[in-house]
């Protein structure tokens, strides 16, 4: 089924920029969760983007419960690809649903509340899990940087594997 619009849930703006990259290849509309609610038709088709928060795609199970999911991407810390498998048992999504992981950012302070604490907590102890890990992977090399230094990760490279599927789907 083809979608007729992006729909998000962004926390601190990566996954808002990735439905906006992918609104502008596409040329489909983007909503937040909260305007599609009031703009978009229920059970129209659409493409999730959500941002990751223990494996669970935040939103999603709002969003499938309105509107026909075509697709989930998941924007994390994780390397881009990564960890998909995981998404998909956490979320208990379809083994047809295509599901893809994007490697958003971190930026502190972006964070408010318990998000800020969880993620301060999270990288006092998996940061130096993975600082005295000796044979660190390039993703957890990458993880880490993002967990001391922050920054964005968010690229129209990044999209590949989503823009890929969305022209073979369309």
């Amino acid at each position: 089924m083809r979608a007729n619009a992006i729909v998000y849930t962004s926390n601190t703006g990566y996954t808002q920029q990735y439905a906006k990259l992918m609104g502008e290849k596409t040329g489909l509309p983007v909503y937040s969760l909260d305007e599609a609610m009031e703009k978009l038709a229920r059970g129209n088709a659409v493409i999730y983007f959500g941002w990751l928060m223990a494996g669970k795609v935040q939103g999603y199970a709002k969003a499938s419960k309105c509107y026909h999911v075509t697709a989930v991407c998941g924007v994390g810390m994780g390397a881009t690809g990564s960890q998909t498998q995981d998404l998909r048992r956490a979320n208990a999504l379809p083994a047809s649903m295509p599901v893809f992981t994007l490697q958003g950012g971190f930026d502190m302070a972006r964070l408010r509340g318990v998000y800020k604490l969880m993620m301060t907590v999270m990288v006092k102890t998996a940061g130096k899990g993975l600082a005295e890990k000796q044979d660190r992977t390039p993703d957890e090399d990458a993880m880490l940087e993002l967990m001391l230094h922050g920054g964005s990760r968010v690229s129209e490279e990044n999209l590949a594997a989503v823009w890929e599927w969305y022209q073979q789907a369309r």
